[in-house]
């Protein structure tokens, strides 16, 4: 365990870290090593990142408490019924495309009636939603210019190690282009917003507006998109969270490409395998439940039954057994290996369409 300085030499042991001794300090080189200057990243990405915002209608219903089980009550929810207002939103976003297709959250668009993003030359343009995904929560825009736009690359979140320096871009606040420094504190983060969850942490300051900016390595690269923070306040905290790239990129192009995702689906219930009286739980997924007109069910898997593997390659957690399913297009037709009654088994499954889709 790491030795505990009293109070009065702490501040004393933190410079001389950072000097690395009173007498004799590091080389000046090292010492500007330790902290990167991300100045030439943020002129080199910022063209690229733009701010968003949208307007639409929601319906007004609020009834006074006061009018609550009187028999007025009717009356006002029949005249509030009809009634809609205008609301608005704000968040951020980032051109992949110099042709005009714009990366963003799909709770930054929700169902908004009108889109306009803003570069930063302060130029303001239209935009089209191309297509969103509600389980990842991404969506595409596209812009109309008559020239080029300055874009930004994917990279790969898959090699981002935890430690790493990143630089997250976006509109907190509504205060226009902004860009705050951090590390990966985190990789594979669930914080429960669906099945697909697989956040990235950070410490780089990520608030209210940030969402569905981009979130940059050092090379310059997107390998997030800011999505969500842990904030008991409602500001950062210093706990972020991206969607990774490796994750968002396919969804990107299913997008361009038809407008939707089509996501596989057996048509089970599944959990994960627990340990009994304290011996390792057995590898693999349980099904438990089938639903009788499903994919599963017309391909004979029984409640009870546990995949222990897809086309051959192990699964041991329902969160991977949904990942893989959901990554196989409709119509195709996947071989599961089964335990049933103490023997394995191969049932092909013709995956169908996730329910909600096309």
């Amino acid at each position: 365990m790491p030795a505990t300085l009293p109070r009065r030499h702490a501040g004393l042991a933190f410079a001389t870290l950072l000097t690395g001794c009173a007498t004799r300090p590091w080389p000046a080189s090292a010492q500007r090593g330790l902290l990167p200057d991300f100045a030439d990243l943020a002129e080199r990405v910022l063209p690229a990142v733009v701010n968003i915002a949208v307007t639409g209608e929601t319906t007004v219903a609020q009834l006074p408490p006061e009018l609550r089980g009187t028999p007025l009550e009717r009356y006002f929810r029949d005249r509030l019924r009809n009634r809609r207002q205008e609301v608005s939103g704000a968040g951020s976003g980032f051109i992949i495309d110099p042709a005009g297709f714009i990366v963003t959250n799909n709770h930054v668009i929700g169902s908004a009636s009108r889109v306009v993003v803003a570069l930063q030359d302060g130029t303001e343009l239209t935009a089209r939603i191309v297509g969103s995904d509600e389980l990842t929560d991404l969506a595409l825009l596209k812009v109309e210019t008559p020239h080029s736009l300055a874009a930004v690359s994917w990279g790969s979140s898959g090699t981002t190690r935890v430690g790493s320096w990143v630089l997250a871009a976006g509109n907190p606040f509504g205060l226009g282009g902004t860009v705050t420094s951090g590390i990966v504190s985190a990789r594979g983060r669930e914080i429960g917003a669906g099945p697909f969850d697989d956040f990235i942490q950070t410490d780089a300051a990520i608030n209210p507006g940030n969402s569905g900016g981009p979130l940059f390595n050092a090379q310059g690269e997107v390998i997030g998109i800011n999505t969500a923070i842990y904030s008991p306040s409602g500001a950062s905290a210093g706990i972020g969270f991206a969607t990774p790239s490796d994750l968002a990129r396919p969804v990107i192009e299913q997008l361009r490409r038809d407008g939707r995702v089509e996501r596989g689906w057996l048509g089970v219930s599944v959990q994960d395998l627990v340990p009994e009286d304290g011996r390792p739980a057995r590898r693999g997924v349980l099904i438990a439940g089938v639903e009788r007109t499903s994919p599963a069910g017309r391909a004979g898997l029984r409640q009870g039954d546990i995949v222990v593997a897809i086309n051959g390659d192990r699964v041991e957690t329902s969160r991977a057994l949904v990942r893989t399913v959901a990554a196989v297009p409709p119509g195709q037709t996947v071989r599961l290996t089964v335990l049933r009654e103490g023997r394995e088994r191969e049932l092909p499954v013709q995956v169908g369409r996730r329910p909600g889709q096309g």
